[in-house]
Parts: structure tokens; sequence; C-alpha cells
């Protein structure tokens, strides 16, 4: 809707002057805005603090996609403050802080990332996997997967203290102003940097980052930490990064160290902070060393040289939430419409997880049949939770009987086809 061929054209062979000067009229044409609301549709969400859902939005869809077109173009436009929610970390006690955009303002973003996204798509450096175009958390667990077997591994494990609420915005703007030209486009990024939040009664201005849940964040992000990416890649490091999340991989312990100060001194050149308990140096070639990486656990054999894989501990608590949500014990949901409702979120989390050892899926497959054999129990007429004797009263061939997708024998089914 927004990048023609004439401009696909001048994005490959170099735009003069190096810069994008003429882009704020395409943020508001109607094509553009049609397809902004068409991905936030898609994505469904929770109103912000107008209170208006995507559904009733769509109602009036035209008539509002042409109110936000005379607003943008006019200059009138300014995006609502965020609703700030906290919601839990899983496995932790802590919560993490999240802001909801009004549907207007998410299609505004929408609109926005359409048009400069591709400008920075051109940048980004190509070990950069997330929240992209075409790539993914798999992608980066595989390249992690195939350096570790060629002999990478010294690995640097790197967490930053909140990234995303510490992103200054000065730095931030002026790495956009590097490819972009356009003073208006400028301004409404600096406008979304700038949105209020809104928690109960409450309301201010943060002073830094950029707003978790905007539709936007995640490729501001990527510019931020795009000069991290060339830096290391220059200096020769193997480094894959999914988001704010990311390994350096080494061949030895002194190569990881020179790693770790590079690292280091960007960041505070960078103005962010990182987590100093949990940024450090693995040695994996050591028998019980371990770190964590886009929601797996990696922990070196005691007893061979294998390196085992399985989902973190925050990981299972967060499928586990899902699955309690579904299955309280009290609830009207027959045996077969409740493995219905479970059946996409074990298919989603095993297609993700499926290269983790065996005994995951065998924990997690015992401990979702449990649940269902508490709610028959408790139907019954009996109290505590589906133990003992409830595995002949309900074997595991019920549940089979009644479509509950099994992990483990769609690890089994997965196995043998790779054999193959």
């Amino acid at each position: 809707m927004v990048w023609t061929e004439r401009m696909l054209a001048t994005l490959e062979e170099g735009v003069k002057g190096d810069k994008w000067y003429s882009l704020f009229d395409k943020v508001y044409r109607k094509g553009n805005l049609e397809a902004g609301y068409a991905k936030v549709k898609v994505n469904g969400g929770k109103p912000g603090i107008d209170r208006v859902t995507v559904e009733v939005y769509g109602r009036n869809k035209d008539k509002n996609l042409e109110w936000l077109a005379n607003e943008l173009a006019s200059g009138r436009y300014l995006p609502m403050a965020n609703l700030r929610v906290e919601i839990p970390k899983p496995g932790s006690t802590e919560k993490r802080p999240l802001g909801i955009p009004t549907v207007k303002d998410r299609v505004a973003e929408t609109a926005l990332k359409n048009v400069i996204e591709p400008i920075f798509e051109k940048t980004f450096a190509k070990r950069s996997y997330g929240f992209r175009p075409g790539t993914g958390c798999k992608d980066a667990l595989t390249e992690m997967n195939e350096w570790m077997m060629k002999g990478y591994m010294q690995v640097v494990e790197v967490d930053f203290r909140k990234y995303f609420d510490s992103v200054p915005r000065k730095p931030l703007v002026n790495k956009v102003a590097r490819e972009i030209a356009d003073g208006r486009v400028l301004s409404l990024i600096e406008s979304y940097l700038k949105q209020g939040v809104m928690q109960g009664m409450s309301e201010w201005t943060p002073e830094k980052g950029t707003p978790q849940g905007a539709v936007i964040s995640p490729l501001f992000g990527n510019i931020y930490l795009n000069d991290l990416d060339w830096k290391m890649e220059r200096a020769g490091y193997v480094m894959t990064r999914y988001a704010d999340d990311f390994v350096v991989l080494c061949r030895t312990a002194e190569e990881a160290g020179k790693a770790l100060e590079q690292v280091k001194e960007w960041t505070r050149e960078a103005e962010l902070q990182l987590h100093e308990e949990k940024t450090r140096i693995v040695d994996m070639n050591q028998p019980g060393n371990s770190f964590e990486f886009l929601g797996f656990h990696f922990e070196r054999s005691r007893n061979t040289d294998k390196i085992n894989r399985w989902p973190k501990e925050g990981s299972m608590m967060k499928l586990k939430e899902k699955v309690l949500q579904i299955t309280p014990r009290c609830n009207g949901h027959s045996m077969s419409q409740l493995a219905a409702k479970l059946n996409p979120i074990l298919r989603g989390w095993f297609q993700y997880f499926r290269s983790s050892q065996e005994n995951t899926f065998t924990t997690i497959d015992g401990w979702i049949r449990m649940r269902l054999r508490s709610i028959l129990r408790k139907r019954a007429g009996r109290k505590g939770r589906g133990r003992g004797c409830d595995h002949q009263r309900w074997p595991n061939v019920y549940f089979r009987e009644l479509g509950l997708f099994s992990m483990y024998a769609a690890q089994v089914a997965y196995c043998q086809s790779v054999k193959r």
C-alpha cells in the first residue's frame, strides 16, 4: 500500500543524499491506514483509556479512518496516554508493566511502521532476529546451535536492566534521523515516545524509554541496538540477538572476556544498564554449566559431550498459567470441549519447544491429565486432585480418545520424521 516499485528501486539503489525526506504524506494515505487497521484487527487486544474496542472502532471504520487521516494531515493528531497494566512475570514475583494504546493510536502506529520499517530493514545486521519480517526465535536458535557445534562454546550471556523502559529518547531519535530527514515523521515519532501513562486515577509521562505494548516499540528497540550489532560483527564476534535478548559465542575464554568488555563499553555509551548478576561468561565445555536464551535452558551433560535443552522455568510457568485458566475444577464444559480449548495452546507450545529432551513432554502431559482428572473427580463428588486410582477410572487412553493433544506422542512422531 505504501512502497511503490519506484520507491523500492530507490531503496535498493540508495536514496539521493542518503536520507528520506517526503514520507509523511504516505503515513495517512487511505490505503495505508486501511492496511494498518487490518493488522490491528487481526492482532486484537484490549481497548485503551478511551475504552473503544477493535470491534467498536471497526463498525464506523471508514469514518474513523477518514478522521484519523485528517488529524494526521493537519498536524492536530496527538496520541492518547497508554493504559498501564501490570502482568505477572512467569517464574517470578515481579510484574512487568505493559502499556495498552487506544485502537486509533495502534492504527496510526502501524501505518507509520509500514512506511519506515523497510528503510531500517536495509540497515539491520543479519544476526538480529527479533520482530523482523521473515525471521524469528527459531532462526536465532538454529544459528546459535550451528556455531556451538563448530566449537564456539564460550557463551557471553547478556541481560539488560529494563531495556525498553530505559532507552534514552534523544539518542534514539538521532539514530532515526540518520536515515529520515522528514521533520513531520520525526515529530510523530517523538510524540509516541512522549506518550503519557495512565494507571488507575494517576497519569504521568516517563522521562525515558519506548512504551512496552506499542506497535512500533520493537522497531525502535532494534534501531537503538543496531549499532551494537555492527560493532560486534565488525570486531569478528558471533552475536545472536532477538530484541534485547542476546548471546555472544566465542572459541576461547580470553575472546569471551574481550567481547564482554566491548558490550559493557557500548552499554555505558548508550546510557543503558546491564543486570550484573545475569550478565556472565559460561564455559559450555564444562559438565553441568548452563545458560538461558529465548525461553530455553541449555545445560552441558555431566556424562556426555551433549548439550541438553528444555524449557526454562518461566516458560513452563507461562504454559501452566494458561492451562490453569482453562481447567478450574468448577466449570461447565465437557471434557471434549476442554480438550478442544487446550489443543491449540499445547500444539503451539510444542512446536516451539519440540527440540527439548524427551522427559519434558511426558511430565507436562501427565500434569495436564492430572488437571482434567481433578475436574472429573470433583464432578464425581470427591475432593482433592486427580491421583492414585483415578488413573484406572480415567486412564490415558480415555484422554487420547477425547482428542487431547499429547506432546510426547507428537515428539515421537517428530523424531521419526527427522530420522527419515
